[in-house]
């Protein structure tokens, strides 16, 4: 790996670690000898190592990992440091890999696991940017919940590992940014909740012991990460400048609600600096916020290389040993690689680290392993001994597939032709280079999946259809736009799947524009204009698109956006599209025209907008301009009302005798103090509930979300709006009912300040729901 700048990785190993990964992992599927799991203390076949206290599970995992810890050599100490754990045979601990992926089902990215023939593909969930789509709490649990039972299922038959590094939670900041993909979107509000909800689907057991693990979860990449390589700027020497409010306000919710509400065994630190250090290498954004402010109860692991990539590209420090001491003593935990194994023990020699922060760093690996079931014996004789190739591909875990891309997937445009009826097309016209492809539907951090059914197939399941894929791939450079407009010309309807894939966006790839790849624009206007009946747009991709022309073309009666679906995306796809399951999904991020991305630098991290320059501000909380599509917008084939039942005109703040504002005027108050435990006039309590009316006046059965908004007063550059709560409510025609938001008024309604502290603004609060507004005043 050069020193002025890494290969482009498409799985974060270095070059010589993924390639020897590959090999070992050839060898074991050609043999496919290995069919047990790994793990320490078996007792059974070495009843020698009863004597140990690590493996005595009737005492305290503490006391476990304390004793373990103080019978390791320092190198045996360093080899529980790396990615891939050196065993210590005397001891009866095996080798362990720490990295697998589990993003939106196993994956076989990472050296931890692999398929073979007897799993030989796990269940693929949609692509995270679509399921957070679905603003649905519970789905995001319940995925997680079946990844995690697929993964012990493999774990047991020796093809993964214990330990995932997912999710991604990073902010969706940038239309460009070629993982936003992976994440739940945009707004802090649905990443934390999707955050903790997916890592506890992940990691909950059914034991009665809180503390145990079912597999480990890990958030990354903290934070401010999402510049993988702009216009030549790299993931690996990117400064990101982030002021303490943005910090706060945008970047950090979803980290601190995935160690705070999820309990996540590991955060992932990333490869960028943030304001001049790198985020592997500061001890105020480890130890001071991850472990300190919000408690973790795991380890902190480093992105792979990226303790190599703050020495040799980032020049941080003059020598290795210096790059591995700064960032033990940071508080980092594991590194992905090999640096620290290759370093540490010549940082500790030289005085630069001490044995006690090593101690510190592997008390916190190997108690994660603890609270895996690691050290206790067989694995078959535990909890989830009983999972097996059986429950992996079942056919419910399938189905939740296909019901998580239906509730994902956006109706963003519809005239009324939509849905289409069965009986009223002969012959459909699919067209476009994404109408039967497979590998793109699953997206980045894909394992294989257990089938796939494309759009067309979907399609096609339902009535006669013909196909042409228009261009040869989705960078288009030639349209078949001839053959394409004969087919629609011809034809009772046309669908067009189009967008995007991993060559157009993917880790390490950003887009430097908006517009749809290649011929893409051409080939759907042409088609349009000499199509016979209504014709139906399919986006499938990461990020949005400017597609004003669509949007405003009449002869296009109705676009959907898909994400990327998953495995059943075309089962998804042909059950909206045919009126099966009436669209419920939601844009989790703002769809901007492509003059906004020439003129904001994706490398301006400052979500407020400045008057002063022009810049339009980031997101739907802060951006100021025009959009294609709004974060929230999305359309169902029925019509549903809301209306207000409850909230308070007035809150009043009870302040001590003494507070500075009783005697002078002030814009806002701190959002702790004795005002907030206590002092809410009229509503018992400082928490006060909202209460909305919804109906579906509509003639058929349909899902909805119900969104919570507040714009506040202008004070602290607070957000334009801001995601209070949602909910999903699912009522049948003609049927409503009332759905209740609980607004607590300290933590919901206060906003951060320019340095970072929570207060609330004094005046005017404007809630809304749909239509629906309600002025509500905040005073003391």
């Amino acid at each position: 790996m050069g020193s002025s700048s890494p290969p482009t990785r498409r799985n974060r190993a270095p070059s010589s670690v993924f390639s020897l990964s590959l090999i070992f992992l050839c060898l074991l599927d050609s043999s496919n000898a290995q069919s047990t799991p790994v793990f320490a203390c078996d007792v059974a076949g070495n009843p020698s190592l009863a004597a140990y206290g690590f493996c005595n599970t009737a005492i305290k995992i503490e006391y476990r990992v304390a004793d373990l810890v103080a019978r390791l050599t320092l190198q045996e100490k360093i080899g529980v440091l790396t990615s891939k754990l050196h065993g210590v045979a005397r001891l009866g601990i095996p080798t362990y890999e720490w990295w697998s992926e589990a993003l939106h089902g196993v994956s076989y990215v990472g050296p931890g696991t692999r398929f073979s023939g007897q799993v030989p593909g796990a269940t693929s969930f949609p692509q995270v940017i679509l399921t957070a789509a679905s603003f649905n709490v519970s789905l995001f649990q319940a995925i997680g919940k079946v990844v995690s039972t697929e993964a012990r299922a493999m774990y047991n038959v020796g093809l993964a590992g214990l330990t995932y590094w997912s999710p991604n939670v990073n902010i969706f900041r940038d239309p460009r940014w070629g993982r936003g993909q992976e994440t739940p979107g945009e707004d802090p509000l649905l990443s934390s909740k999707y955050a903790s909800g997916y890592v506890k689907g992940l990691q909950e057991t059914d034991s009665s012991d809180a503390n145990r693990l079912k597999v480990a979860a890990c958030c990354k990449h903290y934070t401010a990460y999402d510049v993988d390589n702009w216009k030549g700027v790299e993931r690996y020497s990117f400064n990101a400048v982030v002021n303490q409010q943005d910090l706060d306000d945008t970047y950090q919710p979803p980290f601190k609600s995935c160690v705070v509400d999820g309990n996540v065994a590991s955060v992932m630190c990333s490869y960028n600096k943030v304001n001049g250090k790198p985020t592997c290498a500061d001890p105020d954004l480890l130890s001071g916020v991850i472990r300190g402010e919000w408690k973790l109860n795991g380890y902190i692991v480093s992105d792979c290389d990226s303790v190599d990539v703050l020495y040799k590209n980032q020049h941080y420090t003059k020598t290795p040993e210096e790059a591995a001491a700064i960032s033990i003593n940071a508080g980092l935990d594991l590194n992905c690689g090999y640096f620290l194994g290759d370093h540490t023990e010549a940082a500790v020699k030289a005085g630069l680290v001490k044995e006690a922060a090593i101690d510190k760093a592997i008390t916190n690996n190997f108690l994660t392993l603890m609270r895996l079931g690691f050290f206790d014996g067989d694995p078959k004789k535990q909890i989830y001994g009983g999972l097996g190739p059986k429950d992996v591909c079942t056919p419910a875990n399938q189905e939740l597939a296909a019901e998580a891309a239906r509730q994902g997937i956006v109706l963003l445009k519809n005239t009324g032709a939509l849905p289409l009826s069965p009986k009223t097309i002969k012959t459909l016209a699919v067209i476009g280079p994404n109408a039967n492809v497979t590998k793109t539907m699953i997206g980045n951090y894909e394992g294989t999946p257990c089938k796939y059914t494309t759009p067309l197939q979907g399609l096609a399941g339902t009535v006669h259809t013909t196909y042409l894929p228009g261009c040869s791939n989705v960078a288009c450079a030639v349209a078949d736009v001839a053959g394409s407009t004969k087919l629609a010309a011809a034809s009772d309807a046309t669908v067009l799947v189009i967008g995007a894939d991993q060559s157009i966006e993917a880790e390490s790839r950003d887009r430097v524009d908006l517009n749809l790849p290649g011929q893409q624009q051409e080939l759907v206007t042409q088609v349009a204009k000499a199509a016979k009946g209504p014709v139906f747009l399919v986006i499938m991709s990461g990020g949005g698109f400017d597609i004003t022309f669509a949007k405003n073309d009449a002869k296009i009666a109705g676009i959907l956006w898909v994400g990327y679906p998953g495995e059943a995306g075309g089962i998804a796809t042909a059950d909206v599209i045919f009126g099966r399951y009436n669209p419920s999904g939601r844009l989790p991020m703002t769809w901007y025209p492509q003059s906004y991305v020439e003129k904001v630098p994706m490398t301006n991290m400052n979500m407020r907008p400045d008057k002063s320059n022009g810049y339009p501000g980031r997101t739907y909380r802060f951006y100021t301009g025009e959009t294609v599509y709004a974060f929230g917008d999305g359309l169902s084939y029925t019509k549903f009302s809301h209306s207000l039942v409850k909230a308070p005109r007035l809150v009043s703040l009870s302040l001590e005798e003494n507070h500075v504002c009783r005697s002078s005027e002030c814009q806002s108050l701190n959002a702790i103090g004795p005002h907030c435990d206590n002092a809410v006039s009229g509503t018992g309590g400082k928490a006060f509930e909202v209460h909305i009316k919804v109906q579906n006046g509509g003639d058929r059965e349909g899902i909805h979300t119900v969104f919570l908004f507040t714009t506040p007063p202008a004070v602290h550059g607070s957000p334009r709006k801001h995601l209070l709560g949602f909910e999903k409510i699912r009522l049948g025609k003609m049927e409503e009912a009332v759905v209740k938001f609980k607004v607590d008024v300290c933590k919901d309604l206060s906003v951060v300040d320019e340095v970072g502290k929570r207060k609330i603004g004094l005046g005017q609060h404007l809630l809304h729901v749909g239509d629906v507004k309600h002025s509500l005043s905040i005073r003391i």
